[in-house]
């Protein structure tokens, strides 16, 4: 991979076009090549991931018969009914499996044992390596978490799929927009470590904001109406409930696209953060490093 990534950077001759234009190419394909490495990677450990099948299965149980248990006799609660709570639960907790990732963690290591130097001087950009292997995890944890859980949760629970193939395409258009944002979010939390001593309760706080925050242990319309008009400005309602509103049929037609812009507005709104911490980070790290 070093050496592949070597050939990437162009000649200081800045040697004719197509000698950077090969370089671009190879740098790309290294990109690429991170995205395989972790996927690779997880499924050399996937029967962790068996477990995880239960464990999110076990969640959607717990979930539903909560739920039933305070709907009772009606109909509906914070404008969703019995089937499309039960259908909500379900696919909130299994789209977390492929969006949920430890990106922050692991670059809060990289900064606290100094391997960071390193992968600062070489000739990619770190965060968006880290995005790649935040994909490369994701899209092992979709085909052997996501699929099989939620084919898994259908047999054991009244869950009912979409009928509309607008539907399903907003939905995992939505749910890779929902990765982004949630992987921008750790990645923020992550390089936060430059600038404080410990950031492992920060990492913390993080976590449960997230899924509280975003709806995937309580819809957002079930919170207090000043709280959840809170919520509506916030970027934590773009990882989970929309997506699932749009899942669960709430939102419909020409409302998808309304909802995909507002997660299009927040991948790129919080890519200013990530640019200015990146940024700020290598500034700091030059002067601890003088």
């Amino acid at each position: 991979m070093s050496e592949k990534l070597a050939t990437a950077v162009p000649s200081s001759g800045g040697s004719r076009g197509g000698s950077g234009e090969n370089g671009r190419r190879l740098l790309l394909g290294a990109y690429f090549d991170f995205i395989r490495i972790r996927f690779l990677t997880m499924l050399a450990y996937r029967v962790n991931y068996y477990s995880g099948i239960l464990i999110y299965t076990l969640n959607i149980g717990v979930n539903y018969f909560t739920w039933r248990a305070i709907y009772g006799d009606g109909e509906s609660l914070g404008g969703f009914t019995g089937a499309q709570m039960t259908t909500y639960v379900a696919v909130s907790w299994m789209a977390r499996a492929f969006y949920f990732n430890n990106l922050d963690r692991e670059i809060s290591t990289d900064i606290r044992d100094g391997s960071i130097a390193i992968q600062f001087i070489r000739p990619y950009n770190y965060v968006l390596v880290k995005m790649m292997q935040g994909l490369g995890e994701g899209l092992f944890r979709f085909m052997m978490l996501m699929i099989p859980g939620m084919v898994i949760a259908t047999l054991l629970f009244p869950v009912q799929l979409p009928t509309e193939p607008s539907a399903w395409a907003g939905f995992l258009v939505m749910l890779f927009f929902s990765f982004l944002i949630s992987s921008q979010i750790n990645i923020i939390t992550g390089l936060s470590a430059f600038f404080v001593e410990n950031n492992e309760g920060m990492m913390r706080m993080k976590r449960v904001v997230v899924d509280l925050f975003s709806g995937l242990i309580v819809p957002i319309t079930l919170f207090p109406d000043w709280l959840s008009s809170v919520l509506k400005v916030l970027p934590f309602q773009a990882i989970t409930y929309l997506p699932g509103s749009v899942f669960t049929g709430r939102v419909q037609g020409v409302g998808i696209w309304n909802v995909l812009g507002i997660q299009v507005i927040w991948f790129l709104i919080l890519l200013i953060p990530i640019v200015w911490l990146n940024h700020a980070a290598r500034q700091r790290l030059f002067v601890q490093g003088g």
